[in-house]
């Protein structure tokens, strides 16, 4: 049966709102809450960009029964992989065992900051599989020490771990990326319903098998809900225009005021092209079920912006699920 989560857009939500709507969220029946992990927004009108982890950690206190997730962190950069090792096992302990690891490679708008310049996708790529093994490495509680091409590790050990070690979901895009990071990887993360990514995970060499209880195949889908269409159409435009470029231009950008300019042409149907806008409940239905029809096992969503967050959530959420339940 399908998943179906809700997302923690850290880009257009405060850290205490944030808190709100993931038990919010878990109450109205969402089995998964996954958090973006962004030093910046998108976009200046989102507003927003707190500590990914420190919020994931009062949710895990917070709620009781949904699992959670990065939805994605980049452990190569802005963060050191046994740092992230470190932080992912005690997110793991305070959760009492309902946290998964999702990483990729990495947005240039997040990573830039720290001065040392963006590389080509290739390399962020050979970065992040040598990343996750630092990462398996330190969870095995052992003393590691690791001399590799991109990270070095001297005498480190992580010494608070949960029983289980915590699982991870790693981001793809293509069969490139699925055969090189693939057999690292517990889980599947990709951000379009698309069943070739499956069946290539599956074919892979080494890779844990989708589906039948094994791997999971974890995709995430914007939408807009709003009391009306018009509103809901001004809404996505305003907070996720960015989202047209696609993966390979948005990667690059480094600043807000370059997602801005890189915009500024892209019109409100544009953007609902992409995304499901207003009170209609079987289209945003239709949006999400894309994911299971193309073979994902969980599917979360993103309401984008703040402004009818909680109404989503009181009024929308549980006649949504239901819709998905029984067309699921």
């Amino acid at each position: 049966m399908t998943r179906f989560g809700y997302t923690l857009m850290t880009e257009q939500s405060g850290p205490r709102e944030l808190v709100r709507y993931a038990v919010a969220a878990e109450q109205r029946g969402f089995d998964l809450l996954v958090s973006s992990d962004h030093y910046s927004p998108w976009l200046t009108e989102q507003g927003h960009a707190p500590y990914a982890w420190t919020v994931l950690g009062a949710v895990a206190q917070a709620t009781e029964r949904a699992e959670l997730m990065t939805y994605v962190t980049c452990p190569t950069m802005r963060y050191h992989p046994a740092v992230v090792a470190q932080k992912a096992a005690t997110l793991g302990l305070l959760s009492e065992g309902r946290f998964t690891l999702g990483v990729g490679s990495g947005e240039n708008l997040n990573e830039h900051v720290i001065g040392q310049g963006w590389p080509a996708v290739a390399t962020r790529q050979e970065m992040l599989a040598e990343a996750i093994e630092v990462i398996r490495a330190l969870h095995t509680g052992e003393l590691v020490d690791h001399a590799g091409q991109y990270f070095d590790v001297a005498s480190a050990r992580i010494w608070d771990l949960p029983e289980e070690p915590v699982r991870i979901g790693v981001a793809v895009g293509g069969p490139r990326a699925i055969d090189q990071l693939a057999p690292l990887a517990d889980h599947m993360i990709a951000v379009e319903p698309d069943a070739d990514l499956v069946s290539t995970w599956n074919d892979a060499e080494g890779a844990p098998r989708i589906g039948d209880g094994g791997a999971r195949a974890i995709g995430q889908v914007p939408i807009c809900w709003a009391p009306t269409e018009e509103e809901g159409r001004a809404l996505a435009h305003e907070q996720f225009r960015w989202s047209v470029g696609g993966w390979d231009v948005n990667a690059d950008l480094p600043t807000p005021a370059g997602f801005a300019s890189a915009t500024q042409f892209v019109r409100a149907s544009d953007v609902a092209e992409n995304i499901p806008c207003g009170p209609d409940l079987d289209a945003i239905a239709e949006a999400v079920l894309a994911y299971p029809r193309a073979g994902f096992t969980d599917v979360a969503l993103v309401q984008v912006g703040d402004r009818y967050q909680q109404q989503f959530l009181d009024e929308v959420a549980e006649p949504l699920l239901e819709r998905l339940r029984s067309a699921g």
